[in-house]
């Protein structure tokens, strides 16, 4: 019954690694909330995944727009009880030149739906995150500091080492209740990654869809790639 999957909710869904990710659990039999800030491309998501026999779920929400995730929230919230998984996929870049140089609107906007758009979601929602939940904030290995940033890309870099961040402090926050943990996937062939990318989109999904539901529960605030731990 409709009642007894296991839901997730997945942000900037409709297209790219987050559309794959949410066609991959729904494959594996999850209720499925896209998310997308444009209601019409959005809907011609769904549409496409129901043409594959996938069921989901439409929700409008934009993560940099507090009145936006809390309209989210209502909604879901009013259908079911637990969300069993949050998929931080919204993300935007990425940026050139250099750190001095970048605009401060663009540095702005960056943040706000990279890295502080993950938090807001993922904060709003903590009320339907019960005890054995997941969470898993869709990073990238330019965010990581241990294996030593260059100046490709910086502000968009920086948003995904802040993203680490928050990473860490919601796990030590949910304390054991819900595991979080940020996943690297690679470079992959989307609208961001470009057609040039080594990598499928199905690739690019599977760390997340691990961690959603095969990833051993007391390996929160870890950081993967490939089903492997990796460094921050």
């Amino acid at each position: 019954m409709q009642e007894n999957k296991k839901t997730a909710l997945i942000t900037g869904a409709n297209k790219g690694i987050g559309y794959e990710i949410a066609r991959q659990l729904g494959v594996l039999g999850f209720r499925v909330f896209l998310t997308a800030r444009n209601k019409e491309r959005g809907l011609k998501a769904v549409k496409s995944l129901e043409n594959d026999n996938i069921h989901c779920e439409f929700v409008q929400l934009d993560v940099t727009d507090t009145g936006s995730i809390k309209n989210a929230f209502s909604e879901i919230s009013s259908k079911i009880e637990q969300l069993d998984v949050l998929i931080n996929n919204a993300g935007i870049g990425t940026d050139k030149g250099n750190i001095l140089e970048a605009d401060t609107e663009m540095i702005y906007k960056i943040f706000n739906t990279n890295s502080f758009g993950a938090l807001f979601v993922t904060r709003v929602f903590a009320p339907l995150l019960k005890k054995g939940s997941r969470v898993i904030n869709v990073s990238s290995g330019l965010g990581s500091i241990c294996n030593g940033m260059s100046g490709y890309s910086p502000v968009y870099s920086s948003s995904k080492t802040l993203l680490n961040a928050f990473t860490c402090q919601l796990s030590s926050a949910f304390n054991g209740k819900v595991a979080v943990n940020s996943m690297c996937p690679g470079w992959v062939r989307t609208d961001m990654g470009g057609q040039g990318a080594p990598r499928s989109v199905e690739k690019g999904a599977e760390t997340a869809v691990w961690l959603a539901t095969e990833a051993p529960f007391h390996l929160t605030g870890k950081n993967f790639m490939d089903k492997n731990g990796t460094g921050w």
